[in-house]
């Protein structure tokens, strides 16, 4: 069984930083793509950024200069460092990974529960 948790949401004011984390837990024998996508009241889940397993990220264009991905592939875990926040980046961000695990024949695609982020004064 495999998890993602993601951490690191919370209340900003408007110009603010935030960094969520999002680490993968279980029986992973690799992880391909890390993703973080993001839904906003009313509106479809969105991507805001990937980083492929050699780190090459990419971003929307809504998020470009402001956000920056990575990830530590010895912890299994996926950042999205969130600069100069803006009240339209409150959504609910959700991790996603592209992985195999030790008993699957397949890459299989998986998400956490989400994190809420809210800028606002």
């Amino acid at each position: 069984q495999v998890q993602l948790v993601e951490s690191g949401g919370g209340l900003v004011q408007p110009g603010g930083r935030l960094r969520l984390s999002c680490a993968a837990s279980g029986s992973i024998f690799s992880i391909y793509g890390m993703n973080w996508y993001r839904q906003a009241p009313g509106k479809q889940r969105e991507l805001a950024a990937v980083i492929s397993s050699g780190g090459s990220p990419r971003y929307a264009d809504s998020v470009k200069g402001r956000f920056t991905i990575s990830r530590d592939n010895a912890k299994n875990t996926v950042y999205l460092q969130m600069n100069s926040l803006k009240p339209e980046d409150t959504a609910v961000y959700y991790c996603n990974a592209q992985l195999r695990t030790h008993s699957s024949a397949g890459i299989g695609d998986y998400w956490g529960q989400g994190t809420q982020v809210t800028v606002s004064s």
